[in-house]
């Protein structure tokens, strides 16, 4: 049974729980429970069974796709407060490609069952609508991760990583290592350490041990857009 902090912070994040019956509440509460994951550790990986919908307390998860070269794209990351359906493909048929999810921090998540949500999904249309909309959102995220890769440039690609990074902690400071924003972006450390020199020999940021300081915003908004 979860704690009523951890209740209350399910409700917040489900806009269908209005819409539940007394019973449906119930089944969702006594099937959801919190899990932790240490930094690093795997939560889910392709071709494993379902572990259900994630709702992230605390830490932070990311998303990617192995190639068989054992390369790695980052999709998507997801902080505090959101949610990921692509951990239970089984809810959705059309989903044909497999994902791999790693707790980036230590991460605390509430995990709903996926056979349950399944079921319900089947009889309430609040809960079904919610599901396609995470999963049409966490598509787009996916479609603007490849349209980067494929389309832009190296320095328009970390122009607008960097600027993500600093909107998400409203922060001039981005205490990522280059080893660790080239797994972020699909490339190779050596690629990030040229652009993030060439960036700061332009006044653009300036690098320090561990992280990068954002020094002109306006600069990095302009390669953005190139």
């Amino acid at each position: 049974m979860l704690a009523q902090d951890n209740l209350d912070f399910l409700k917040s994040l489900l806009p269908f729980w209005g819409h539940l019956s007394g019973q449906e509440a119930g089944t969702i509460s006594t099937n959801t429970n919190l899990h932790f994951y240490s930094q690093g550790q795997n939560v889910h990986s392709a071709g494993n069974e379902c572990v259900g919908v994630l709702i992230v307390k605390s830490g932070e998860l990311r998303t990617y796709i192995l190639s068989q070269e054992g390369k790695t794209v980052t999709l998507y990351r997801l902080g505090p407060g959101e949610v990921c359906i692509l951990s239970a493909p089984c809810l959705l048929s059309n989903i044909t490609f497999d994902v791999f999810i790693d707790a980036e921090q230590d991460t605390e998540v509430l995990l709903i069952n996926s056979s349950v949500f399944s079921k319900l999904m089947g009889t309430n249309v609040y809960i079904e609508n919610f599901a396609l909309r995470q999963a049409a959102d966490r598509f787009s995220d996916v479609m603007w991760a490849m349209e980067q890769i494929l389309f832009m440039k190296f320095d328009s690609r970390l122009a607008v990583f960097l600027l993500d990074e600093i909107s998400a902690t409203e922060e001039n400071t981005v205490p990522l290592t280059h080893e660790q924003i080239a797994k972020y972006m699909g490339s190779a450390r050596e690629v990030v350490s040229r652009m993030l020199k060439r960036f700061s020999e332009d006044g653009i940021v300036k690098l320090y041990r561990g992280g990068v300081k954002v020094i002109d915003k306006g600069r990095l908004r302009e390669l953005s857009r190139l």
